[in-house]
């Protein structure tokens, strides 16, 4: 597919773009010399810049996002149709896409049962946060509230969410941080911290263990975890590491939270990353791809059981929840989240994940033979890393100068847009993060593992 564009029609937009818009995760110096870029227009894995070039994004939307892929009229038009129907009230009243998303969603959930709608994957976080902290104080006099997090993962950007993040570089200058929260040992086998082990996934799990032991277990009310580390370097846990971690949240009675805002809603092959594992969690959020960015969207989710703790006697004013999400009122999000799930379903996008993953696994995994480069090729369904070392032996991460070398030389020379950890990890921004969406084919995961081939031979040969 091809458009036309006129770069001219876009100089007023361009400048405006410069002079008035702060970007996400940008160094803004750039702009003085050259011009910001405007992504105008998407088709399937497609998007056209202002020039009027297209790029096939691997990352659904650079962080994500757009599982089911750009311009599904299905979706806007569902999107349209609520909104002039009605568009928005407070979340303490109901609505009709409201409850029937909820109806749709925990049935792709068994076990869990309740909804509770907010705007962002961070505020679905802090939600579970709060909830956390509530049931400590109604039932363990507040002592019972520390959260524990996992090295490596993230959780969020608000302060609280970053309190929870195991990435050092994002919250390089944000402290002081909220208290209560305690970080785990990483899972990554191949950055393993106790050197050769056996059963390197149960020591991994038992390392929680430790902390709590450490902590006091009278202290720890929740433990906060991706089924699949995302920006952290794409870390599929390895065998033995979920059931054991299940049963130390059962030992000492601990609230399992999984962070789903990534891999929810098809991303691993899977309608949760966590159904892989056989996981039972307490509460499971997620955003990015429940509406695949058509609108916004978050949820936390919920047991019958943990809802029950709140509630009691009307009489008794503190016991509910007392929260509120202002946005979580928008109509529009679940919406868009009802057709994003029926196109997962009418498509078959699940089983499409599981097996285009597989190929770009195989694909990659190609290339690791090509190049010395590649440490190690990991991943669940169409969510891929691919590790950069400088040397295979030692396992001595590139620069992390190199992994963006390869990202730019992509978007430069290939129109690919990959992604990659970027100034997270202090020493080890070194992974290639591929996620394109859930409709990719083959041509296009050729496409995009040529683009990184021929990145990696340039800056190899450089």
């Amino acid at each position: 597919m091809n458009i036309n564009v006129d770069v001219n029609d876009f100089s007023q937009v361009i400048e405006n773009d410069r002079t008035r818009i702060w970007h996400h995760l940008t160094q803004h110096k750039k702009f003085e010399t050259v011009d910001p870029l405007l992504i105008i227009e998407g088709k399937g894995l497609r998007v056209w810049n202002q020039a009027g070039r297209e790029h096939l994004d691997a990352v659904s939307g650079g962080v994500w996002t757009v599982n089911v892929g750009y311009g599904r009229e299905r979706i806007a038009n569902a999107v349209r149709d609520q909104l002039v129907k009605m568009n928005f009230f407070a979340g303490s009243m109901g609505t009709i896409p409201g409850a029937n998303f909820a109806e749709m969603l925990i049935a792709k959930m068994p076990g869990m049962s309740r909804v509770y709608y907010s705007n962002s994957g961070s505020e679905a976080n802090e939600k579970a946060y709060k909830i956390v902290r509530q049931i400590s104080h109604q039932k363990h006099g507040g002592k019972k509230h520390k959260i524990l997090y996992r090295e490596r993962d993230y959780h969020g950007t608000t302060i609280t969410a970053l309190s929870s993040g195991g990435q050092q570089e994002r919250k390089g200058m944000y402290g002081p941080f909220t208290p209560g929260f305690v970080e785990v040992p990483h899972c990554l086998e191949y950055r393993s911290q106790w050197g050769e082990v056996e059963d390197y996934g149960v020591r991994a799990a038992n390392a929680i263990e430790e902390v709590i032991l450490r902590e006091g277990a009278d202290t720890v009310g929740g433990l906060i975890l991706e089924p699949v580390t995302a920006g952290g370097g794409v870390i599929v846990p390895p065998a033995g590491y979920w059931e054991r971690v299940q049963e130390i949240c059962a030992k000492y009675d601990i609230i399992l939270i999984i962070d789903e805002v990534v891999c929810g809603m098809g991303r691993t092959g899977e309608w949760f990353g966590y159904q892989h594992y056989g996981i039972k969690p307490d509460i499971v959020t997620m955003a990015k791809g429940v509406a695949s960015g058509y609108a916004a969207i978050s949820c936390t989710v919920t047991t019958e059981a943990l809802f029950e703790e709140f509630k009691s006697d009307p009489e008794e004013p503190m016991s509910y929840f007392r929260d509120i999400s202002t946005f979580g009122g928008c109509t529009g999000g679940p919406a868009a989240a009802i057709e994003n799930m029926r196109i997962l379903e009418d498509e078959n996008l699940l089983a499409n994940t599981a097996k285009m993953g597989d190929y770009l696994v195989d694909k990659l995994e190609g290339l690791k033979g090509k190049y010395d480069m590649i440490g190690e090729v990991r991943g669940k369904g169409l969510f891929v890393g691919a590790e950069l070392v400088a040397d295979r032996e030692t396992r001595d991460p590139v620069p992390e100068s190199v992994t963006q070398a390869i990202v730019g030389d992509c978007m430069k020379n290939n129109a690919v847009v990959i992604g990659a950890t970027n100034r997270s990890l202090p020493g080890l921004n070194n992974t290639l993060c591929l996620s394109p969406a859930l409709i990719a084919t083959k041509d296009d995961i050729d496409e995009i593992v040529s683009a990184i081939d021929e990145a990696l031979g340039r800056v190899t040969a450089a």
